[in-house]
């Protein structure tokens, strides 16, 4: 009997999406959270009897053999990158991507990282960083003076000064996109890193080859639906109560077997 086997894979698997759905529902209002989804496949199966094998008996093709499944495993944690909900700050350096599209920072040890997080601030120097201080690849210096920034929705970005007619060119923001977003590489700090299976990142203006367009004083909430995790996180224990009734089920026709004399 590998009923108790089988069952205790299937606990494992919705305890797996329980932790998923616990991280989501705990980033509900993570800036641009992309929620995270588990993904399952079955085991290999037991051939007791392969399909199309010749009948010893009566010498006729079994039409679907005996074939006995062990049970589940994760195969995959997927993010779903969706559009999350642009929401006003007020604040001249919040910029939120509508569409597709990552910024680049720079990491200390100079590797590039990708987010859809646009809340930046000024470090001393004047560069635009990230909440946690990596700067944009971009090198975006905002002058001691200015007295206010202006980011276009295509990535320019403009700063003003007091007694002076209109702005001043400071740099441009750039996006970056990758054919199979999913496959990045997630860094926490609302950070990814490029892997083979995100392929190269492609950089481009705002606006121009399937990027997004930039929001100032606007940032991207984050994309968790609560009321589906919910939803989700109701029949994740209903399938573990289900998967342990089996397994006791099975522990009493073992402890049965074992009365036979």
């Amino acid at each position: 009997m590998d009923a108790l086997r089988t069952a205790a894979t299937g606990m494992a698997a919705q305890q797996t999406r329980v932790d998923v759905i616990a991280n989501n529902i705990a980033n509900m209002s993570t800036t641009a959270y992309a929620p995270r989804q588990a993904v399952f496949a079955d085991l290999l199966y037991r051939q007791d009897v392969n399909p199309g094998a010749i009948s010893s008996t009566t010498g006729t093709i079994v039409p679907t053999g005996v074939q006995l499944g062990l049970g589940v495993k994760t195969s995959a944690i997927t993010m779903q990158f969706g559009q999350g909900t642009i929401i006003p700050t007020g604040n001249d350096l919040d910029v939120a991507i509508e569409g597709n599209g990552f910024f680049e920072v720079t990491l200390p040890n100079g590797e590039p990282a990708f987010t859809r997080d646009g809340k930046f601030e000024v470090d001393p120097n004047g560069q635009m960083v990230t909440p946690l201080g990596f700067p944009l690849a971009d090198g975006i210096t905002v002058p001691a003076d200015a007295r206010s920034v202006s980011i276009s929705a295509d990535g320019e970005v403009f700063a003003y000064f007091d007694d002076v007619v209109g702005g001043q060119s400071i740099g441009n923001l750039t996006l970056t996109s990758f054919v199979n977003p999913k496959g990045l590489e997630a860094l926490g700090d609302n950070l990814f890193r490029e892997t083979t299976a995100s392929g190269n990142p492609q950089q481009g203006q705002p606006g121009q080859d399937g990027l997004g367009l930039l929001n100032q004083g606007y940032l991207e909430d984050s994309g968790v639906d609560v009321v589906a995790e919910i939803a989700d996180l109701i029949e994740a224990q209903r399938g573990y109560e289900l998967n342990s009734k089996v397994l006791s089920a099975a522990d009493e026709m073992y402890s049965a077997a074992t009365r036979i004399r």
